[in-house]
């Protein structure tokens, strides 16, 4: 699952990694934001899914110490600040194609199920990302099933042996 973070976050386009080059319109601040935001919907930001997130950005843009520090900062901030979720996406449609969009979707999945539970509002905060950034419901629920490690021929098989 972290090397699926990784590769997504090798696709962002950005500019320097210095605390200078961190803006609101980084593609790097929007994707921190936008997982921040999904890893609070439930009230509990795990241990997991923080590391999750902290390696991906270290390992991804080279961040160590405070240049780190300012992205992650950075993200903090334009969440916290946010009235709504289109900054953010509207950042990364931009900048990302529709392939790259349904790998962000994905990865959004994987920190949600990085603490072992999908809780209501962490699927609507996806649900709602995918449609502002034109990720159908259909690539969405696909994209949570591989996250969740299933597949759904898996899932059928299940289901036709219990009835």
């Amino acid at each position: 699952m972290f090397e699926r973070l990784v590769s997504f976050l090798q696709g962002l386009p950005f500019g320097g990694t210095t605390e200078a080059g961190v803006t609101e319109d980084d593609p790097r601040v929007a994707a921190t934001a936008l997982l921040l935001h999904v890893m609070d919907a439930d009230g509990v930001r795990s241990e997991n899914e923080h590391s999750l997130l902290h390696q991906a950005l270290s390992k991804r843009f080279g961040l160590e110490g405070s240049e780190l520090d300012a992205v992650l900062a950075a993200g903090e901030e334009a969440e916290r600040e946010a009235v709504d979720l289109y900054a953010f996406t509207s950042v990364l449609t931009r900048r990302l194609d529709e392939g790259q969009r349904a790998r962000f979707i994905e990865l959004m999945w994987q920190i949600v199920f990085a603490d072992g539970e999908v809780h209501e509002l962490e699927d609507n905060t996806v649900w709602r990302v995918a449609e502002l950034m034109g990720v159908d419901s259909r690539t969405r629920t696909e994209l949570r099933t591989r996250a969740g490690g299933r597949t759904p021929r898996l899932d059928a098989l299940a289901l036709s042996q219990t009835e």
